[in-house]
């Protein structure tokens, strides 16, 4: 467990975060993922050379200029990272998706997780996310933040996902 003494700062990511967040991202996806997804995708030499790439174009293309890209800094060190953006099928109800909430293990229960979805995603935005069926600390976290469940699982790159979904004009147990 991280020193919790030690306070987390949330900040916009910048272009040369890209290969900090990349090795965040895969240490996270080996933590998480291992037995999940397949060995191979984890366990690939040029994984985090990808990951690297696709966070420098997420971070300078135009096309991306309507995501939301954070990190959670402590120490200097980047120790999470998210990204939310429009949804990526035209047809959602969501006004914003999160694509992706990731936190090194050594940092859950810091805090740090909390303030990167809030500082990602407003508060009156509907939004939606898609979380691995097999996660449940996951699931968990983000029910603890208003979201549920919703619509039918599917399969993204061999790992059955569920959607969840928070809409900040529904009350919950009204």
């Amino acid at each position: 467990m991280a020193d919790r003494a030690t306070s987390v700062t949330v900040r916009q990511a910048h272009p040369d975060d890209a290969m900090a967040m990349a090795a965040v991202i895969v240490q996270s996806w080996r933590e998480t993922y291992r037995g999940l997804m397949r060995d191979e995708v984890l366990d690939a030499p040029d994984l985090l050379e990808r990951r690297e790439r696709f966070w420098a174009a997420a971070l300078t293309d135009p096309r991306y200029s309507d995501n939301r890209a954070l990190v959670a800094v402590r120490d200097g060190e980047i120790i999470g990272v998210a990204m939310s953006g429009p949804p990526l099928e035209p047809e959602s109800p969501w006004s914003r998706q999160l694509f992706l909430i990731y936190m090194l293990a050594a940092h859950h229960g810091s805090g740090a997780g909390p303030a990167l979805l809030d500082s990602v995603i407003d508060p009156d935005d509907v939004v939606g996310l898609w979380v691995a069926e097999a996660n449940p600390r996951a699931q968990a976290f983000y029910r603890r933040h208003g979201f549920r469940r919703t619509g039918d699982p599917k399969v993204d790159d061999g790992v059955r996902v569920i959607c969840m979904t928070r809409d900040p004009r529904l009350t919950i147990g009204a």
